[in-house]
């Protein structure tokens, strides 16, 4: 009798391999490191990985044998900066963890059919999600989980009003939220260790004010110096990294002196901090796209007077912060922070394609996220050995970002560690899967 699936929780085997092979065929291929089209390829995809890619015939032998009839075929998506659990944050006392759960599985169904097969969850989401999807319970993305955020008494991941005077672990910031509270060298030692403990795949730590939050103003500098060292050095010693919330030139500074090795957001960054991160090999994650929301709809999706009142001086800093990072050589990855508004997360390659080259552009959203998550080679690229994620898109991205927009409908067909989850190439009657 086979095991049930939960029985293999704590087995670092995972899911099982599909049953059958898939063979691609009749499509051009988007080499996203080259920025070019490669025609006369086909692809072959055997378990979780891909087996071969060939410029000549393949033959099939058992596989499943798909005509993509010309369309572009691409890496999967990688979204670096997301919360599967956001549209519960503003009312996660109220809601039981198994609602949050299904509220978490719900948006991730939405990411995958958007065609982003790999997420770095950026607070909140924490082990049991990266394993549910691993293991078939949740379709969703491949998950890279920071667990709780790392933050000080009123930094950006304490959720706590004015009026709240309750302490933690009592009120609300520590869970379930995007964050937990830490302040000093030992506790924050003790609460990184905490989130390693849990399975977390990267620290993210609070370094700076921020938008969303109600107490702290964008220009706080939150943590001392020996604060951000220790988190960097307890992540470090376990051979993981830490991604920092930094929109301030000043605070991004100060990540990159502690060691931090990602930057999210750094709307507010200068020269000088571009030069610096550059030539400390730091990445940056912009994410233009929640600001843009937020300046526009933000009232609407419950955001406080005070959150409106703080977003105009950090949308303005959108596409000069693209402009700096770009000029100075920072290599960036693609974010969202779509955290009540995960319909809008593809926005995102519109808002930096009026800035940057498309190519660069669809590299941030594939080989400079595989970096940025130590699997260059791995994901972000159509080679042998890679991980099977794949789109195939109607028409070419190159060209034209908002293929790339909205919910899905110009991507035909996604392939998400090896499984077809999506096939509307060979019409309703033989797309019995769909995300």
């Amino acid at each position: 009798m086979p095991r049930l699936p939960l029985l293999n929780y704590l087995d670092d085997a995972g899911a099982k391999a599909p049953a059958r092979a898939i063979l691609l065929r009749n499509f051009a291929l988007l080499d996203a490191k080259a920025g070019e089209l490669v025609s006369r390829c086909e692809v072959l995809v055997q378990g979780h990985t891909i087996a071969e890619v060939r410029r000549d015939s393949i033959p099939a032998g058992d596989a499943e044998v798909i005509d993509l009839g010309g369309r572009t075929l691409m890496p999967g998506l990688i979204d670096l900066h997301s919360h599967i659990l956001g549209e519960c944050f503003p009312v996660a006392p109220k809601m039981l963890p198994s609602l949050m759960a299904a509220s978490a599985a719900n948006v991730m169904r939405g990411m995958l059919g958007r065609g982003f097969t790999t997420i770095r969850d950026a607070g909140g989401a924490d082990y049991g999600h990266k394993r549910a999807v691993e293991l078939g319970l949740f379709p969703g993305p491949r998950l890279f989980v920071s667990g709780r955020a790392i933050s000080q008494t009123g930094g950006h991941g304490d959720s706590r009003s004015q009026a709240d005077t309750r302490e933690p672990p009592m009120c609300c910031a520590q869970f379930p939220g995007i964050g937990r509270i830490a302040d000093g060298v030992p506790e924050v030692r003790k609460a990184v260790r905490d989130e390693l403990r849990m399975g977390a795949d990267q620290i993210k730590v609070m370094a700076g004010g921020g938008v969303g939050s109600i107490t702290d103003p964008v220009e706080y500098l939150q943590y001392s110096m020996e604060e951000l060292q220790a988190v960097v050095d307890e992540a470090q010693r376990a051979g993981k990294y830490v991604m920092a919330h930094a929109i301030t030139a000043e605070s991004v500074q100060r990540c990159v002196e502690a060691g931090v090795r990602t930057i999210e957001h750094g709307n507010l960054i200068d020269e000088r901090t571009a030069r610096m991160m550059a030539q400390a090999g730091r990445y940056l994650v912009p994410t233009l796209t929640i600001y843009d929301v937020i300046k526009r709809s933000g009232r609407s999706l419950g955001f406080s007077e005070a959150s409106m009142q703080k977003v105009d001086a950090v949308w303005e800093g959108n596409a000069r912060s693209l402009e700096l990072a770009a000029a100075a050589g920072v290599p960036m990855g693609f974010g969202t922070d779509v955290a009540r508004c995960p319909e809008f997360q593809s926005q995102e390659f519109l808002l930096r394609g009026a800035v940057l080259p498309a190519a660069d552009v669809i590299r941030s959203a594939t080989t400079v996220g595989a970096e940025i998550l130590r699997l260059p080679g791995k994901l972000g690229t159509i080679a042998p050995g890679a991980f099977a994620d794949l789109i195939a898109v109607d028409g070419n991205p190159l060209e034209d970002l908002g293929l790339l927009s909205g919910q899905g409908e110009n991507i035909s067909l996604i392939v998400a560690n090896g499984v077809l989850m999506k096939d509307k190439v060979r019409g309703p009657t033989d797309s019995n899967r769909d995300v």
